[in-house]
């Protein structure tokens, strides 16, 4: 069952719990007499379109509709038992409640957290709501909700926000809202509400009502019986079954009975209309409910649930003053609260109305020991005001809203306990708009209207937006739009209705402007109508747990904050401030006395000053013009237009100033913020109490409050300051020593003067930030400006946390304060080392004191701290920003280069790079003087730590360098160097960085010097390694050949070597360059040794045609180069090959198998001269011309030897070139002949067309022919031309081509065996017998015929006759032998008979003549 908590004590904590207010310590006696001060309202209403609440519609069966305007609308609210309690997860939260006929929305208020779908707005069709008929009950895991109609009762279950979350500590900055759910919630279930019999009824002319849940969970409802009486209809538990019971408490019975039914009025007595309750309140007990009824008959009546009985009857007449006629009339007017403590107990306010005034009677419930009750009197208080609309009560204050005779709103409050004269405390309710706005002639009359429109704080946009409905005739529906929305809204609807109401096309200026103003000023009307019908309060609203007071409106809700001692006595009406007491001012009475006098001085200047004048001041703050001179001129004015003796008046006050100039300073330090100890960091508290705070007063709404409360300070003490300024003026003007104390005039007009002036213009540039909206800033742009922050090592500071969403627009203030204002005041408020949750309550009088007392300070612009402009900076507010700093700059000499250094960072953003440049310059001369300039210098761990302003020149580079302003940059360092005179390092980084931004926009000159400059020649060698890279890049060679490089050009070829073999040959002409580079010095060797290299590379490394063409120059270039060389010197090293080039950075070689391979430490220097450069120049056209008639060869031929050369060549047919090569490089011709004969052996007809082409490519001598060649014979022809071109020993190349016929077995040519047969003849006999018989046969007679043999021993080709004296020949008998039997073999051929007989002839009388010659030469042997 649903069983409510004990109620916690309504009285606030005690102060010694709360935190401590800090900026408010000194401000005298001001905490102490903080019960004795006015209040300030503070609307929260946002500029947000409002979100659309959830829609639920119920219509009961069976009743009739009543009309929706039987009871007036009413207001009401409901906050949680726990919402002071810091650690519990309905801290700081509420439910505010509007009903209007038979509607009522609900909405949950937080100001720690935003809500989601936290409004929702219930319709139950036919039934008015009571006023004040919404009751809210709050138990373990539920909140109830209690409905009470004309004709119905209903409940609602909400789930409890403990129940909500995983946690009591909230720590995100969006939650969900008890009425998320509320579509699901079975409203129509007959369980939850109950049809209100029509017998006995509702008493007619009663309205009052009440609702709790016992401790059951039963829920109760007490409503005036028509009868007289009360009725209580009871709805069983939720959970339970059971039927719905009701009965009746009637002073007639001592006992009454439960009644399923209704009994008639005639069976169960008379009861008087005078009897019938106006005013139902209940106190809940443990097992019993207290009903107090205010009756029509001015007696006070309790109930007890439990017993059904009276307990108590009081007349309240005994405690005021009674005419008969009061006594006759009906107390239809008489309001009752109960207010309960548990040190206290219950205490009951009654107010009891009559004709034009009323009476407040608070009583104290007394019991005694036989269980009677009987009310002690506290307090009577009186007042004169004409309407009641509401009042709150608690055990020490009452709280009154009233609507005077004018119908305007009136709040007061008062302490009945220590109050003893009965003076109220006034509450400045936010005023009304101006009903008229004032156009000057000069100003346009859109933009001044809408200027004042949508100024912050001054109309609602709901306000507006039914404004604009209205204006527009109902034509179109203006719902849920933004700020910047409804505003072109307005002006398109205001145009349109200008430009279709002037019927005339010409016009003079004077008539426009005033059309113009006539049509803006009717839309105004129409704002300001809905505007002060939107802000009359309905009720009030009063937290008994944090002493929070608010104002419920239709559709919003105000706050009301104390008001400090300064703003209390400046704003007090005339008639308070001569009633005020001095001695709850200061302590020392005369000098309360004479900031009285001084106040009611400013007082009567303030109210003689038109609007004209105040214009003047405004103008001059806005001006950067000196206030005095304002002044000056204001009080020259108002003595010019004084008809009503003002300044008499302020004279003769200022006479009875013992001590102006005392007093004068003390306002003066009362409203100064300005402090000399850094007030931005504080100690870190502890984790439970860390995450506890990550969100307190962390809502939009609790930011509109806050900086509410700092725009209106900001506004009344500008006012004030102003007011003074002009007083100061005055006394000098007057120069009366009685008044000015003696010789304290100088005093006067140098010091006061002159420390009243900067505090007018401080809260003038607050008041004007807390009216400056912020602009709506792109995620990217946010990113991009976190990057830039970033290089500045300021993105991680807690002025610069990520700019969150929000639902309307914001002020700069009101962004300063959510983003990183609030964290520090919540943390310094909340240091106490000994703070604990569970004993932490929260009191909104001393916080919001506090919170709003510790923001000043961090907005003052005199103050160290510099978060506010960093905010700004660090979430793109840059326009703003850039007019802060103009507003203050003139005046303010606090933090001067930390706002040169944000003004450059705004110019930065426009894109106005120079003027930045100005700036960040003018903000170095602050370096190492300001906060936020020492936080941007801070070395990074490990960084080298420099002067603090070449940290700051740095930083600043920095941040040129990623926006891409390489200009800036060059000049900025510049200027740096100039500080680094005496360090080299930081030298050497400004030159770097000067080089690389001149090198980047191609200062080649200006890059070459800053690099020659460079003291650290590590540097300097990078610098000079990234020139030769970017220069060859960007095709600027000239430049990079031509730079002297004087002390650097054993550097620059290096860098330009190891460039040129790391790199791709094709893509890259670093050897080109190096080349260029040594002859533009005459270094013609080197230059050759260059070309050569690349020329071999170009062979391993890029086997393609353009490749083979790229290495025939390098070596023309590399031949031409030793040419210009004296013959003794025209002399190379040959380059080493690619594999051992120790190239910086290159990965090591290895094996098959993984294994680093050893790089070779010493090698053979082998010296090249020309003739050796003329070979492989040789050696390179031929591969050219191989690769041009075949480039398939390309991969091969690239790097091939010179026999690999002839190999490529023979096979593609080009034999004149592979002649070439084997003459240059002394090579046999053999392999060409082979390669010629066996190309003409297979040149048949299938291969003709490619015969031709390699025949082509040889040169071929003239023939004269008869009849037509084929591609066969002409390359017999070209063989035969060789063989004779290139004669051999022994006839090597004739026997190669018949070795090579034969071994194919082709057939030999007639011409080659006559060719052959004129050389030598013997060595074709030695062929195997397996070669044609016949030829070798006829080869074989016909030397020996001629008595010729090959020798072993080949002397040439001249025959010599067979004789003793011839040289020993020899003859190849095994050959001659095998041809024999070969021939034997063969014998079934009659040809094969005829050669062997003749061979064989033959071969005996050669026999015989070797014998005889032998012989004959044994003989001539000496």
């Amino acid at each position: 069952p649903l069983s409510p908590d004990p109620l916690p004590p309504s009285c606030p904590p005690p102060l010694s719990s709360l935190p401590r207010p800090l900026a408010g310590t000194r401000r005298l006696k001001m905490a102490a007499a903080l019960a004795a001060r006015s209040c300030l309202e503070l609307s929260a209403a946002g500029r947000a379109p409002p979100r659309p609440p959830q829609e639920l519609l119920f219509v009961p069966p069976g009743i009739a509709p009543l009309p929706a305007g039987r009871y007036s609308d009413s207001a009401g609210g409901f906050c949680y038992q726990e919402s002071a309690q810091l650690g519990a997860a309905t801290r700081n939260r509420w439910v505010r409640w509007s009903t209007s006929g038979d509607t009522v929305e609900l909405v949950e208020e937080s100001l720690d957290v935003n809500l989601l779908n936290n409004a929702v707005r219930l319709r139950i069709q036919g039934c008015p709501f009571l006023p004040g008929g919404i009751h809210l009950c709050e138990v373990q895991s539920h909140l109830v909700v209690l409905l009470l109609t004309a004709q119905t009762v209903h409940r609602l279950l909400l789930p409890h926000p403990s129940r909500l979350y995983r946690s009591e500590l909230i720590t995100e900055s969006q939650v969900q809202s008890v009425f998320t759910d509320i579509s699901k919630i079975h409203i129509r279930d007959p369980s939850n509400y109950y049809v209100i019999p029509s017998v006995p009824g509702l008493a007619p002319n009663s309205v009052a009502s009440a609702a709790w849940l016992s401790s059951e969970g039963e829920a109760l409802f007490a409503l005036p019986s028509a009868s007289g009486g009360i009725f209580v209809l009871k709805l069983p538990p939720p959970d339970a079954p059971g039927s719905v019971s009701v009965v009746e408490l009637k002073q007639s019975s001592v006992v009454q009975r439960f009644l399923t039914g209704w009994m008639p009025t005639a069976i169960r007595g008379d009861g008087g209309p005078s009897d019938v309750p106006v005013s139902l309140s209940v106190h809940c007990l443990d097992h019993d409910a207290f009903l107090f009824a205010l009756c029509q008959d001015h007696k006070l009546r309790m109930w007890s649930y439990k017993d059904q009985m009276c307990l108590m009857v009081a007349d309240l007449l005994e405690f005021m003053p009674v005419s008969r006629d009061l006594r006759l009339a009906a107390g239809t007017g008489h309001r009752l609260r109960l207010a309960f403590s548990q040190s206290l107990g219950l205490y009951l306010g009654v107010y009891m109305h009559a004709p034009k005034r009323g009476q407040f009677c608070v009583f104290q419930l007394v019991s005694t020991e036989s269980n009677r009750y009987s009310l002690d009197h506290i307090s009577s208080l009186f007042s004169s005001q004409e309407t009641l609309v509401d009042f709150a009560l608690t055990s020490a204050e009452i709280w009154a809203l009233w609507h005077n005779e004018e119908n305007q709103t009136v709040v007061k409050y008062i302490n009945f306990e220590q109050n003893v004269a009965g003076q109220w405390n006034q509450v400045f309710v936010q005023p009304l708009p101006e009903e008229e706005v004032t156009v000057r002639q000069d100003q346009d009359p859109r933009e001044t209207y809408l200027e004042y429109l949508f100024m912050p704080g001054r109309f609602t946009n709901a306000a507006i937006q039914k404004a604009l409905q209205i204006f527009s005739q109902g034509t179109e529906r203006h719902m849920d739009l933004t700020w910047d929305e409804l505003r072109k809204e307005v002006t398109l609807a205001v145009e349109n209705e200008f430009q279709g109401s002037v019927t005339e096309y010409e016009c003079s200026p004077e008539e426009f402007w005033q059309l113009q103003v006539e049509f803006w000023s009717k839309f105004y009307a129409c704002c300001l109508q809905y505007q002060e019908a939107l802000s009359r309060p309905l009720a009030l609203h009063l937290n008994p747990y944090t002493s929070m007071v608010c104002l419920l409106k239709k559709g919003s809700m105000s706050f009301l904050v104390p008001c400090s001692l300064v703003d209390h006595l400046y704003l007090l009406s005339n008639e308070h401030l001569l009633t005020e007491d001095d001695a709850a001012i200061f302590e020392d009475l005369e000098m309360s006395r004479d900031v009285v006098c001084l106040v009611q001085c400013l007082r009567l200047i303030g109210e003689s000053i038109s609007m004209e004048m105040a214009f003047i001041m405004e103008m001059a703050c806005s001006r950067l013009q000196p206030p005095e001179k304002a002044a000056e001129q204001i009080l020259e004015d108002l003595i010019a237009s004084d008809t009503e003796n003002v300044m008499e008046d302020i004279h003769s006050k200022l006479q009875e100033i013992r001590n102006p100039i005392h007093a004068i300073g003390l306002l003066i330090r009362e409203m100064d913020y300005e402090t000399d100890a850094d007030m931005e960091r504080g100690e870190t508290p502890h984790l439970a109490l860390r995450m506890s705070l990550s969100q307190l007063f962390g809502s939009g709404t609790a930011a509109h409050v806050v900086c509410g409360g700092v725009a209106k300070i900001c506004t009344v003490r500008f006012l004030l300051c102003r007011d003074l300024l002009i007083l100061q003026q005055l006394l000098l003007r007057l120069g009366d020593p009685m008044v000015l104390g003696g010789g304290q005039l100088f005093q006067s007009q140098q010091d006061l003067l002159h420390r009243t002036s900067p505090l007018l213009l401080s809260y003038f540039l607050i008041r004007w930030a807390s009216q400056c909206l912020a602009s709506d800033v792109p995620v990217d742009t946010l990113e991009s400006n976190l990057q830039h922050l970033s290089v500045l090592e300021l993105a991680d500071t807690t002025a610069l946390t990520p700019h969150r969403l929000v639902s309307g627009p914001q002020t700069i203030v009101e962004l300063f304060f959510q983003e990183v204002a609030r964290k520090h005041i919540i943390s310094r408020l909340f240091l106490q080392p000994n703070t604990s949750l569970a004993e932490t309550s929260l009191n909104w009088p001393h916080l919001i004191t506090s919170i709003v007392a510790d923001f000043l300070p961090l907005l003052w612009p005199s103050n160290p701290g510099f978060l506010f402009p960093e905010c700004l900076m660090g979430s793109c507010q840059y326009t703003q920003l850039q007019e802060y700093i103009r507003l203050l700059q003139p005046w303010c000499h606090v933090n001067m280069g930390s706002c040169c250094f944000m003004m450059g960072r705004c110019y930065l953003v426009m894109g106005e790079g120079h003027k930045a440049l100005d700036c960040f310059c003018q903000a170095a001369s602050e370096v190492g003087r300001e906060e936020f300039l020492d936080r941007l210098i801070q070395p990074e761990e490990g960084e080298v730590v420099s002067t603090p302003r070449l940290q700051y020149y740095n930083k600043v580079l920095r941040l040129f360098e990623m926006l891409g302003l390489p200009e800036l940059v060059i000049e900025l360092a510049t200027l740096a160097i100039m500080e680094s005179a005496d360090d080299w390092r930081s030298q050497a980084t400004l030159r770097t960085c000067i080089f690389k931004h001149h090198l980047d926009l191609g200062h080649n000159s200006e890059a070459y010097v800053a690099l020659t400059q460079n003291p650290d020649p590590g540097r300097q060698l990078d610098c000079l390694r990234q020139l030769v890279v970017v220069l060859c890049e960007r095709s600027q060679l000239q430049d990079l050949v031509e730079f002297p490089y004087v002390n650097l050009h054993n550097e620059v070829v290096g860098i330009i070597e190891s460039h040129a073999r790391a790199v791709d040959l094709m893509t890259h002409n670093y050897y080109e360059l190096l080349y260029a580079f040594h002859v533009y010095r005459h270094n013609y060797r080197k230059a050759g040794t260059v070309m050569f290299e690349y020329g071999m590379r170009l062979g391993r490394e890029v086997r393609t045609l353009r490749g083979l063409q790229k290495q025939g120059n390098c070596f023309l270039a590399a031949i031409n180069c030793l040419r210009l060389i004296r013959p003794e010197y025209a002399w190379i090293v040959q380059p080493a090959s690619g594999a051992v080039y120790e190239r910086p950075g290159a990965s090591p070689k290895r094996s098959h198998d993984g294994e680093c391979m050893a790089v070779p430490t010493t090698r053979q220097i082998e010296i090249l001269e020309l003739e050796d450069l003329e070979r492989e120049c040789l050696l390179a056209r031929i591969r050219l011309t191989l690769v041009e008639h075949d480039v398939s060869a390309a991969a091969v031929a690239g790097n091939s030897t010179p026999e690999e050369t002839v190999s490529l060549l023979v096979r593609a047919g080009l034999f004149d070139s592979a002649i070439t090569l084997c003459q240059t490089f002394k090579l046999p011709l053999t392999p060409i002949f082979e390669g010629l004969t066996f190309k003409a052996s297979f040149s048949w007809e299938a291969a003709q067309a490619k015969a031709w082409d390699w025949l082509a490519a040889n040169q071929l001598s003239a023939l004269v022919t008869t009849k037509e060649s084929s591609a066969t014979d002409e390359a017999w022809r070209l063989l035969s031309s060789y063989l004779e071109r290139y004669p051999s020993q022994n006839s090597l190349y004739h026997r190669c081509v018949i070795n090579k016929l034969l071994a194919h077995g082709i057939p030999l040519p007639n011409w080659l065996i006559n060719s052959y047969k004129v050389r030598t003849g013997r060595q074709l006999s030695s062929k195997p017998p397996k070669f044609r018989l016949s030829q070798s046969c006829q080869i074989t007679l016909t030397p020996m015929d001629t008595c010729q043999v090959l020798h072993a021993q080949y002397q040439g080709s001249e025959q010599v006759p067979l004789s003793p004296t011839s040289p020993t020949m020899w003859l190849p008998y095994t050959a001659i032998d095998q041809l024999l039997q070969a021939l034997r073999e063969s014998s079934a051929s009659e040809n094969s008979v005829v050669l062997y007989e003749k061979l064989n002839d033959r071969m005996e009388d050669y026999q015989q003549k070797v014998s005889v010659a032998t012989m004959e030469h044994l003989h001539c042997r000496p």
